[in-house]
């Protein structure tokens, strides 16, 4: 049975457990005059490129291979959405975006407004961020396993319970970040920058002495550092 659909203060129209075709959105678009509450639905392959859905809200819905492609999206929440790989948000406007506990994994987020978006208990293994707009995004315990992160900016971050494991973060901005647990094991860190970072509590499994000038400035624990000096063969005691 599904779980109940959670209200709010906002007022919303509802559209609930429904499979939805561009044509049936649209419609709901036009003679709707508050934002969207979707519960349950099916969005599986649909282009609903280009449309306008700002502040409307997700709840428990499918998007597998869905285009939101250039679709206007500020301000919306998309809450326990499973069934997301593939999508496509390729230059969406997503700024003020809210993702909770969505599986996202694979998604398109090239050249979209994510600026102030956040992503809490999400899964974006495989996901590409490449050329996004990204002022502000925070992600919290996320996974991010071998997402497209290049140039991507943390700094000052709090990141908590971030698997960048064999992600793509060449060029990224880690100064002054603080990791609370995480994983940066087997990341390309090419040209990454880690001044002033604490990194006393991520895992840094794969990373070789012959890196280590990639965290100059960086907070690292004794127990990291006599893994590096053990990829040299040697023993610390």
């Amino acid at each position: 049975m599904n779980d109940p659909v959670e209200t709010s203060p906002q007022q919303f129209h509802l559209v609930e457990s429904e499979t939805l075709t561009r044509d049936e959105v649209e419609r709901f678009i036009v003679n709707t005059k508050v934002p969207l509450h979707f519960a349950d639905c099916d969005f599986e392959g649909a282009d609903l490129s280009r449309l306008e859905l700002r502040g409307a809200l997700f709840e428990r819905c499918t998007f597998s291979g869905t285009s939101f492609f250039a679709a206007a999206l500020s301000h919306t929440t998309w809450r326990r959405c499973r069934r997301g790989g593939g999508a496509d948000f390729t230059s969406a406007d997503l700024v003020d975006a809210t993702f909770e506990s969505s599986d996202l994994n694979n998604a398109k987020w090239g050249r979209a407004r994510l600026a102030s978006a956040s992503f809490r208990g999400c899964k974006l293994t495989g996901a590409n961020f490449e050329d996004c707009s990204a002022l502000g995004l925070s992600f919290t315990d996320t996974l991010l396993i071998g997402a497209h992160l290049r140039r991507m900016s943390f700094r000052k971050a709090n990141l908590v319970e971030l698997n960048f494991s064999d992600a793509d973060l060449a060029g990224c901005d880690f100064r002054e970040a603080v990791f609370e647990g995480g994983s940066l094991s087997d990341a390309n860190l090419k040209d990454a920058r880690f001044d002033g970072a604490d990194l006393r509590t991520v895992d840094l499994n794969g990373l070789k002495l012959a890196d280590a000038a990639l965290f100059r400035g960086a907070i690292i624990s004794f127990q990291q550092a006599a893994g590096l000096v053990a990829g040299l063969g040697l023993r610390v005691q």
